[in-house]
């Protein structure tokens, strides 16, 4: 390194590399099992590979948005108050409407194959995975608004637990409703799975394989969110020294 220059922070560690390296791994084991290995449903074809990514990244987004719910509980409980649990909460749910994205997508396009078009009111499924998909992008919208920290952290904690009540709606919306999507084949009451061995074993392996994917995404969206607040307190700082014809390094001593 030269004289006079200086290194940018960055997101990653070598743990996050790791992590990384392991979701990868993750990934190529899904390729393997679920597009190789993994044999052709009898009635569907090899249409239905589009299972290894659809079922994971439905549940990834459940997951994404239950640790919304969750931090944005313990930033209203007061003993836990903290920003740290709003910053993740809002990293979260961004990650989440990623996985909620491709669930749609790929769940649009199953049903292009299967029932000859890409939407169908009649399906409950589909219709409440669109709508969590929009009560998160209000959310993250409603975190854009311009707030102070602690105001725009709680309103956010509201909307985020409000948010996430449609979860269990879309989960048990083919139990509750009259809708065109199949009936659960993997979580059945009975607890018997109805798909072949090697189906479910490649489910398995994308469920671990987003959930590593979740996390290395969570790791390095979190850690850019916290660069985001030391540059917006900075901000405040120094535009809190200049109403006051202060030097910003004697802002914080003068306040």
């Amino acid at each position: 390194m030269t004289a006079g220059t200086t290194t940018r922070p960055g997101t990653g560690t070598r743990g996050s590399r790791i992590l990384g390296v392991l979701a990868l791994a993750g990934l190529a084991w899904l390729v393997i099992f679920g597009f190789l290995l993994s044999p052709a449903d009898e009635v569907q074809g090899d249409s239905v590979r589009l299972m290894y990514v659809h079922v994971p990244s439905a549940w990834l987004a459940y997951l994404s948005f239950g640790v919304t719910a969750f931090c944005s509980l313990m930033y209203l409980w007061k003993r836990t108050r903290s920003l740290a649990w709003d910053r993740v909460a809002g990293c979260s749910a961004e990650i989440g409407l990623l996985f909620t994205g491709l669930a749609l997508v790929t769940g649009m396009t199953w049903g292009q194959v299967t029932r000859g078009h890409v939407w169908d009111w009649g399906d409950a499924r589909l219709v409440t995975t669109a709508l969590l998909f929009l009560l998160f992008v209000g959310y993250v919208a409603l975190r854009r608004l311009p707030a102070a920290p602690n105001v725009r952290a709680k309103r956010a904690a509201v909307a985020g637990i409000i948010a996430f009540l449609d979860v269990p709606l879309v989960h048990q919306s083919v139990e509750w409703f009259r809708t065109l999507h199949q009936s659960p084949t993997i979580l059945r009451k009975d607890l018997n799975p109805q798909i072949d061995g090697v189906m479910l074993f490649s489910v398995f392996v994308g469920v671990v394989a987003f959930t590593l994917v979740y996390v290395w995404l969570l790791v390095h969206r979190n850690r850019v969110a916290m660069m985001e607040a030391q540059l917006e307190a900075g901000g405040l700082e120094q535009a809190l020294a200049e109403r006051r014809g202060e030097p910003v390094g004697t802002a914080a001593v003068g306040s």
